[in-house]
């Protein structure tokens, strides 16, 4: 049996998860031992600790020039002493360039087949991946393990099934028979799906996996020659899954550059070199926006990104404030705020709030989010897991400049421990009251665990800035808390016409950070936060070119 047959299955109900929006996942999200087995967890976590302070010797790229490495995991503040064979850029586009011309020839069939294979490859080592993402990342460990796992090889999966599909979109060949009275004109046509060439895709620090795979696999199923350029800080989760790609390929015979790893570090970085290189012609990006329209800006490249934005809660009316204000409290903390989909902007109207009991004044709706922030991290069964650590140090410092900003200072942000690691970098978050007028404070994203409180003159004042950040400044997510249909329907239309998308009303165990594979469009590309949306067709057909030949069918 191919590879294609064996997960045929998987890939037509991936393809019609794609078309019916609905719940569907192809890995199960919960680490249960009866799903991954007894000893999966143990297993997985003896395998990281076995990577650390040795090369990491899984690539099949042959010949490094050096051995590089200069993550520090941000639960002990200590390197993790892994190194990664490291190849001079030449090496590395040549190597693509070679791999383009084998990769281009395989059936769109076969590609598939051996992208899911190599997806049910991770699976095996989602608990090995989990730790190496919180020692990397920051991330708790059930964060994760989702997002670097299931979550991760999900959005995977749902790349290979949107450019499956988009390549078998048209025929390959057909006869073409056109009358002309009394004649036929009779053309013989074909069509070639002809991959762009080579593929960059930059990884982030903080999401290793799940921001880096859907560009891989949308590369890869296209055609593509792929190559991973890891952030220095978060090598080794991505890492796992390069050489799992690499192993099937080995084992069907295949080039295994076909996707490489190209490993730099933060002294020495040669992102730029191959984002300039003229042999690369497309690039995906997650991170900072400086950065991202840099690369946008690249003549002869298909760019790809996901940029910073600044995310907004609309809060008119609630049934429940309690429930609201718990809701917005764990959205705020989760992984202390370093998701690109965290709320930064709460829109409160001066007047308060309308709930079923009366209305809330606007110090008392902030007062509740306090208490819960603080009941939650002061838990000590969900507050250090819940917030994870901070990535990177700078984040901290960002914390600390909050905290002086302009407007009452509703909640510092202070350190707690985590009992598994004293040496844990922790911040809680910190809440600042800021005046509607101040724009030039509210109008960027503030990274990490740091709301700012923004007091409206009303609802519509609240819909309008949050519009305005969206389209000026780019928005992934947005919150909004109403019991009027119509109010509702307000912030629908112009937050849609921001190509912002909209969570109303959430309470209880879903959030606005979270964004679900097959079903949620992961930034829509149509605002400044990005130009590139996971996954929509056209982040799979700017990849590749149709191209068609035609010939008389010969007399006889």
């Amino acid at each position: 049996m191919n590879l294609y047959s064996k997960h045929e299955s998987t890939i037509t109900k991936a393809i019609e998860a794609l078309h019916q929006r609905t719940f569907f996942a192809a890995y199960p999200e919960h680490p249960a031992p009866a799903v991954y087995g007894e000893t999966s967890d143990a297993d997985g976590q003896a395998k990281f600790k076995a990577s650390l302070g040795n090369k990491f010797g899984e690539l099949k790229q042959e010949g490094p020039e050096g051995w590089i490495g200069v993550e520090e995991s941000p639960y002990t503040q200590e390197p993790l002493g892994i190194a990664y064979p490291s190849f001079s850029v030449d090496t590395i586009i040549n190597r693509a360039k070679s791999a383009y011309h084998v990769w281009r020839k395989v059936s769109a069939e076969n590609r598939a087949g051996i992208l899911v294979e190599s997806l049910e490859r991770v699976k095996a080592r989602f608990f090995e991946i989990a730790y190496a993402t919180m020692h990397t990342t920051g991330q708790g460990y059930m964060m994760a393990f989702q997002a670097s796992g299931p979550h991760a090889a999900d959005r995977a999966l749902e790349a290979v099934a949107s450019g499956y599909e988009e390549l078998k979109r048209f025929p390959s060949s057909t006869l073409w028979d056109k009358p002309m009275g009394k004649f036929n004109i009779q053309l013989n046509k074909e069509w070639r799906a002809v991959p762009k060439g080579i593929s960059l895709v930059i990884g982030c620090s903080t999401f290793p996996t799940w921001n880096t795979v859907p560009g891989v696999y949308a590369s890869l199923v296209t055609g593509n020659p792929v190559i991973v350029k890891p952030h220095p800080g978060a090598v080794l989760p991505i890492a796992i899954v390069v050489a799992e790609i690499q192993n099937v390929l080995t084992e069907n015979n295949l080039d295994p550059n076909i996707c490489q790893l190209a490993v730099d570090t933060f002294d020495k970085m040669i992102t730029k070199d191959l984002a300039e290189h003229p042999d690369v012609k497309l690039i995906d990006f997650t991170g900072n926006s400086v950065f991202g329209s840099y690369l946008e800006g690249l003549k002869g490249k298909t760019v790809f990104t996901e940029k910073t934005g600044v995310n907004s809660v609309i809060i008119d009316s609630v049934a429940d404030a309690d429930k609201v204000a718990a809701n917005l409290a764990f959205s705020l903390t989760l992984y202390s705020g370093q998701m690109c989909t965290a709320p930064q902007n709460f829109y409160i109207p001066a007047s308060g709030i309308k709930t079923l009991n009366g209305n809330l004044s606007f110090d008392e709706f902030a007062q509740k989010i306090v208490d819960n922030i603080n009941g939650l991290v002061d838990n000590p069964k969900a507050g250090p897991f819940v917030l994870g650590t901070i990535q990177n140090k700078n984040t901290c410092t960002r914390i600390a400049e909050a905290e002086k900003l302009p407007g009452k200072v509703w909640l510092k942000s202070r350190s707690i421990e985590n009992p598994m690691f004293k040496n844990a970098r922790i911040n809680t978050p910190v809440l600042v009251e800021v005046d509607a007028s101040s724009k030039e404070i509210f109008s960027k994203e503030l990274f990490g665990p740091i709301a700012l409180l923004i007091k409206t003159n009303d609802t519509n004042h609240s819909i309008a800035l949050a519009q305005e950040m969206a389209m000026h400044h780019g928005a992934i997510s947005c919150g909004a808390y109403t019991t009027d249909p119509s109010v509702r329907e307000r912030i629908a239309d112009e937050m849609a016409l921001a190509a912002t998308p909209v969570s109303f009303n959430l309470v209880g165990g879903i959030y606005m950070n979270q964004n679900a594979g097959f079903s949620d469009f992961h930034v829509t590309g149509g605002n400044p936060s990005g130009n590139a949306s996971f996954t929509n067709p056209e982040f799979v057909v700017k990849r590749f070119t149709w191209v068609g030949h035609r010939e008389p069918v010969a007399a006889g």
